[in-house]
């Protein structure tokens, strides 16, 4: 019989039903580790993936309750709530079966247990353990879906949004291209969410966040052995998605040697681990994205250009916030809702006056400047006083500012209007008009 691809742990303070155990579960899962000392436990659940734990109920010499395991067990399950553990003690009372698996526990095996039945308890919690997995990673998915509104006034964001009700139900490649912030995460989810595949995994690859040399073994995996730390084998990120969607954010840095790589995967839908022969089968779907511009980097041979033409079956270019200023107000009512709740300041409210701030700035971080704008005023304003706290211009203010006298008007007046939050009073004061004198300018000026 193969074995099954799973990580158990053992923990008992008795070192035969450590051997005993191991030697038995070694013929039907690929990895079986021990510990003797339940205080080891938490570290070694942190730095390894664990799919079911085999824990004892007695590690003190005259205390036989089953307190002990109790305590572990909860401490697992604080650390990974989904992570399903065997209780085992050789002083077996219903009660105490009973309060084990109220509090959490899968199974209950006395000892000295049937191998039979310690195969089939752990097989249990194995597949207990993936669909436990996969139930969070939809989970996750739902409490990150709208993350803001997929609804828009504009034009070019409407036609963006209606490719992607488009193409989502199929399984195309999809190229979305677009400036930092623009919500090319976002939309990726939205497409994986309109596909047949919502009910599984949504993995996201963030490729600029991985250092080089790990590029290889974190999105393909590795075999135990491949090199000197791969103590255990790994399933890579990729391989995580199975039967999902991947997304693989900022593809323009994937270096060179891994895009062939890729190109290979993607066409053969196949995937060797690192240091393994054998290919595993891959039925994944995936969403690529960059702010990159691959044709000049197809042109500069820092992108493959097979695998250029392989990505972009449909490419989708989201245009930044400036582009789309008819959503800046929705975008920001949005985020102003989230965090009024999250900090517990119900009363704040966005002014006609700062809400023209809003939209006459350039943002450059598009809708993550704006969300982490909206954020940090929330934070630092009064319970019923929205402080609008916006991002430093002086740079771009420096640029604009010459001998032109009406392009230092304009400059003069929003900087005015941003100091005072809006407050068209002070803003008039400040420039020495009155407010009809500032609004007559605003209009001028379209501010």
């Amino acid at each position: 019989m193969r074995k099954k691809e799973a990580h158990i742990l053992i923990v008992d303070d008795d070192e035969d039903i450590l051997f005993s155990a191991r030697v038995w579960l070694k013929k039907f899962f690929s990895e079986v580790s021990c510990l003797s000392k339940p205080a080891q436990i938490l570290k070694f659940i942190t730095e390894n993936q664990i799919d079911a734990v085999v824990l004892d109920m007695n590690f003190r010499k005259g205390f036989e309750s089953g307190q002990d395991g109790l305590y572990w067990m909860k401490e697992i399950k604080t650390l990974e709530p989904h992570l399903p553990i065997i209780l085992m003690t050789a002083y077996g009372e219903v009660e105490l079966a009973v309060e084990a698996l109220k509090n959490g526990a899968s199974d209950f095996i006395l000892k000295p247990w049937n191998n039979e039945k310690l195969y089939a308890s752990v097989n249990l919690a194995v597949d207990i353990s993936r669909k436990n997995k996969k139930l969070n990673q939809w989970e996750n998915v739902n409490q990150k879906s709208n993350q803001y509104q997929l609804d828009s006034h504009s034009v070019k964001m409407q036609e963006v949004l209606e490719q992607i009700k488009k193409v989502a139900p199929t399984d195309a490649n999809v190229l979305l291209l677009g400036e930092n912030g623009t919500g090319k995460y976002v939309l990726a989810e939205s497409i994986h969410e309109q596909s047949e595949r919502k009910n599984e995994p949504f993995v996201h690859i963030d490729l600029g966040s991985i250092s080089e040399n790990l590029f290889e073994s974190e999105l393909f995996g590795y075999k135990k052995g491949a090199f000197t730390d791969a103590h255990q084998d790994y399933a890579g990120k990729i391989e995580n998605a199975q039967n999902g969607t991947v997304f693989l954010d900022e593809i323009g840095n994937l270096p060179l040697q891994l895009q062939t790589k890729l190109l290979s995967l993607i066409q053969n839908r196949k995937l060797s681990r690192l240091g393994e022969s054998k290919e595993r089968l891959l039925d994944i779907r995936f969403i690529f994205a960059t702010n990159e511009n691959l044709k000049k980097a197809v042109a500069e041979n820092r992108f493959r250009q097979d695998l250029y033409y392989r990505i972009n079956t449909v490419e989708i270019q989201i245009p930044a916030l400036r582009e789309r200023q008819e959503d800046i107000a929705l975008l920001a009512d949005y985020f102003l809702d989230r965090y009024k709740q999250k900090y517990h300041k119900p009363n704040l409210q966005l002014s006609d006056d700062l809400l023209l701030i809003l939209k006459n700035y350039p943002w450059p971080g598009n809708i993550r400047e704006l969300d982490h704008c909206l954020e940090r005023s929330v934070i630092l304003s009064t319970d019923n006083n929205l402080q609008l706290l916006m991002p430093q211009q002086e740079e771009q203010e420096n640029t604009l500012i010459n001998l032109n006298i009406e392009e230092m008007e304009e400059v003069l007046i929003k900087k005015a209007l941003r100091k005072h939050t809006g407050n068209i009073s002070l803003a008039a004061e400040d420039l020495g008009l009155s407010r009809a004198a500032l609004y007559r300018r605003m209009e001028k000026f379209g501010i």
